[in-house]
């Protein structure tokens, strides 16, 4: 009998047949990608970046309410002029909305000091006037009473934060909030998503 002719034995793959795959194997497959997908997005989306929503008026119109748009996390060392999101609200009083994240533009870093004059409706920076094309507007006295300090001095490690809409913002110049800790920063606005009309870079 020919070598070829011999039959195989049990067990045995003849040469040019695949093997039959078990039943079900194939949906396993496309399990351990739908989950490695998932880990991959949870990492991406927690230590890397993440997408957010614009919560109120404070940065108009740099950023309008209802606005997506993505942060940058990872690596990041916040500058003077960076778009942050900061989970950090003022003190809680009654009646006030729960605290959510909030997002404000970095006026000054660790280090430096801030003076504010309201009667030219200028902001300094180490005695520096700041060039604000940004701002939404002039920026008026606050009638708040826990706005009404004009100095401060950023600690190291923190981060002097205001609304671009100056008017109608709470931000370190309030008492309750004041310069921020860098740990209470989720990122850096990087990219606006969500209207189209508004796509492109921050």
């Amino acid at each position: 009998m020919d070598e070829y002719n011999q039959p195989s034995q049990p067990g045995q793959e003849i040469e040019g047949q695949e093997t039959p795959r078990r039943p079900g194997a194939e949906i396993y497959e496309w399990i351990q990608l739908f989950l490695g997908c998932v880990v991959a997005a949870v990492v991406l989306f927690n230590c890397v970046a993440r997408l957010t929503r614009v919560d109120g008026p404070s940065m108009d119109n740099t950023l309008e309410h209802g606005e997506i748009i993505l942060l940058w996390s990872l690596g990041y060392t916040p500058e003077q002029g960076d778009i942050v999101v900061l989970n950090k609200t003022p003190v809680l009083l009654p009646g006030w909305p729960e605290p959510r994240a909030i997002i404000k533009r970095v006026i000054a870093t660790g280090g430096q000091s801030v003076d504010i004059d309201y009667g030219s409706g200028c902001v300094y920076v180490d005695g520096r006037l700041l060039d604000e094309p940004y701002i939404k507007e002039a920026m008026y006295p606050p009638f708040a009473p826990t706005m009404q300090q004009i100095h401060w001095e950023v600690p190291e490690g923190s981060v002097f934060v205001m609304g671009d809409n100056r008017n109608n913002s709470t931000d370190s110049r309030d008492v309750q909030l004041g310069p921020i800790d860098t740990g209470y920063i989720m990122g850096k606005a990087v990219l606006a998503l969500w209207p189209m009309d508004r796509f492109g870079a921050i």
